[in-house]
């Protein structure tokens, strides 16, 4: 086991992580800030209001952006869970791509602070995940949305969450759940992250950072294989039939790439596979730093979406 991967050292780091974070936020107003964010693709607007979901493990905070309906009209509704490897926070770095979504499939986009490690380990953020949807899906009616016709997903740890919501639904029957969206999802952390390639020699992604994400949000390596944190493992063979249906985007240079291609294949044989999308000479979070290259594949993703919920 490498330093970083050992706990206590992931959890020193993960929490330096974030404290770094929370100063450049502070102080800057440049790339990274709220306000960088909201600045990419200025031509979707943002008509936004702020809500509190009660969980068991912690409130959690949510940012609604809504699209433009005719009144009395209830839209459909997508849960949004932001990456950050389960450590970091930011769910405004997902700003664009709630707005993308609200304008272009018509949906209610729920982006959601949720509950991070090490100050809330496994399995804290995807039962708190869960607990967010099934509100969402239960009180659409008292907030603006049609809680019956939803959606979820996320990008990098988002997806991850995504992806373990889905098979929480599926294991507990609901709530009914249209398209599930796994964008560069980590989803095999029961494999070393120094056993994991990428396609070019220095990826976004780095093995070292995926071991401190990885030790500081499951400290336990017996707990790694869990089905809702590595159903790209062959360690989990339950049946998937009848969970929602996935689109699976990976980027072509992401050291993630290869657990997202294994979850999509397994997915495809349980008939469970709308699409799995490669992204030529991406890699990971490449849309947050490219709005050339996000736009094409946030239009694919929406086209998805809105065909999931109007079916």
């Amino acid at each position: 086991m490498s330093l970083l991967a050992r706990p206590a050292v992931a959890s020193f780091a993960a929490k330096t992580m974030q404290r770094l974070l929370g100063l450049a936020s502070r102080r800057s107003s440049g790339r990274g800030s709220a306000a960088s964010w909201r600045a990419r693709l200025p031509e979707f607007p943002r008509d936004v209001r702020e809500l509190t979901v009660p969980t068991s493990i912690a409130r959690a905070p949510v940012v609604v952006y809504m699209p433009r309906v005719e009144d009395g009209v209830l839209p459909p509704v997508h849960v949004n869970f932001h990456g950050g490897g389960y450590v970091l926070p930011g769910a405004e770095m997902d700003d664009a791509l709630c707005r993308y979504l609200a304008a272009e499939a018509g949906v209610a986009v729920v982006n959601v602070d949720y509950a991070v490690a090490p100050q809330h380990p496994f399995p804290a953020p995807p039962k708190q995940a869960y607990e967010v949807v099934r509100w969402v899906a239960a009180h659409g009616g008292e907030h603006g949305w049609d809680g019956s016709r939803l959606t979820v997903g996320g990008q990098s740890a988002g997806g991850g969450l995504a992806a373990a919501v889905a098979r929480q639904a599926l294991g507990a029957g609901g709530p009914a759940i249209a398209l599930q969206v796994l964008h560069y999802p980590p989803l095999d952390l029961a494999t070393s992250a120094k056993d994991k390639k990428a396609a070019i020699d220095k990826p976004t992604l780095r093995p070292w950072m995926a071991a401190i994400f990885d030790s500081a949000y499951v400290p336990d390596p017996d707990r790694r294989t869990d089905r809702l944190v590595s159903p790209a493992n062959p360690a989990d063979t339950a049946d998937l039939t009848g969970i929602a249906p996935a689109l699976v985007i990976t980027p072509e240079y992401d050291l993630l790439r290869a657990e997202g291609e294994r979850y999509a294949t397994r997915l495809d044989k349980a008939g469970a596979l709308a699409e799995h999308r490669l992204v030529p000479a991406a890699d990971h979070g490449y849309d947050l730093n490219d709005a050339e290259a996000a736009r094409p594949v946030y239009a694919l993703i929406a086209d998805h979406v809105r065909r999931a919920v109007n079916a």
